[in-house]
């Protein structure tokens, strides 16, 4: 019995150094994999000047456990060395209109005839890296931002889409969103899809479809529609 104890000895240990083998190829590939949508989404980003799709977005609250869902269009655009978004949200109704451009992000509620405005000032950056992820942002640009880690493969709408779990370097973020996963179209190098995830356990799936990269876009889809009766609001004084 004692002659056996090497050599069990000796299975264990070659075991344990197949495992870190494998563990090590896997980390490779997943490396490689990571890499490659990377460099697609920076091919994607060096070409970009427009975006249009159709969206859906649903907002999941825990502790209420309920969710709620908006649709509608949203554009996204260059505009200088700045990335200018405008989001038509038909449903539910009544209508609402998104627009960020000029470090303000402005919700236009025509049936009350407000628009709420928000100086986005310093954090300026920090929120126009949520605006691009996906949508003309460059995916080594986004590793500044972010920790990002490649999860795999899933089918989405009949496309194989790359998976990535982003988790932002900046505390302040995080505590805003702590965890965000993306969908990756690899031939497009867009997001089809993505979930971001609050502390508190709330988060907001966005699902995008009929995706358009650099068609024209009317220069009226980034303004609001206002009339001499809208009033201009800002909650931040």
């Amino acid at each position: 019995m004692k002659r056996t104890r090497p050599y069990l000895g000796y299975f264990f240990t070659a075991a344990f150094a197949t495992s870190i083998l494998l563990a090590t190829c896997a980390g490779a590939q997943s490396n490689a994999a990571l890499e490659g949508v990377l460099d697609q989404m920076d091919k994607t980003a060096a070409n970009f000047h427009t975006t249009e799709a159709s969206f859906a977005w649903d907002q999941y609250q825990k502790v209420v456990d309920e969710t709620d869902t908006q649709k509608g269009k949203v554009y996204f655009r260059h505009s200088g060395n700045q990335i200018q978004m405008a989001a038509d949200i038909s449903e539910p109704a009544p209508p609402k209109y998104v627009l960020f451009a000029d470090n303000k992000v402005q919700i236009y509620e025509p049936k009350i005839e407000r628009v709420t405005v928000y100086d986005t000032g310093k954090n300026r950056a920090e929120f126009e890296s949520f605006l691009v992820l996906g949508f003309g942002g460059g995916g080594h640009e986004m590793l500044k931002s972010f920790d990002v880690k490649y999860l795999g493969q899933e089918t989405l709408e009949g496309i194989q889409t790359a998976k990535l779990d982003l988790v932002p370097k900046s505390v302040s973020v995080r505590n805003t969103f702590n965890h965000i996963i993306l969908w990756i179209d690899p031939a497009r190098g867009i997001s089809i899809q993505q979930q971001l995830f609050n502390p508190q356990g709330d988060f907001r799936l966005a699902k995008y479809s009929e995706i358009k990269l650099n068609e024209k876009i009317p220069d009226s889809e980034f303004k609001l529609k206002t009339t001499d009766k809208t009033k201009f609001v800002s909650p931040q004084g």
